[in-house]
């Protein structure tokens, strides 16, 4: 019976984490990256 009711709220658990990070609006990343790019990487 124990088991019974642990995998029922693992199954609970597992379903309302799958839920939440379906309906998550994360904000994008905000920092502006800038890199120099030596002019040999790239071939003429």
């Amino acid at each position: 019976m124990f088991i019974r009711v642990l995998g029922i709220i693992a199954a609970i658990a597992i379903v309302v984490g799958v839920v939440f990070l379906a309906t998550w609006d994360m904000p994008p990343p905000t920092a502006t990256v800038e890199k120099v790019l030596p002019d040999e990487r790239f071939p003429r």
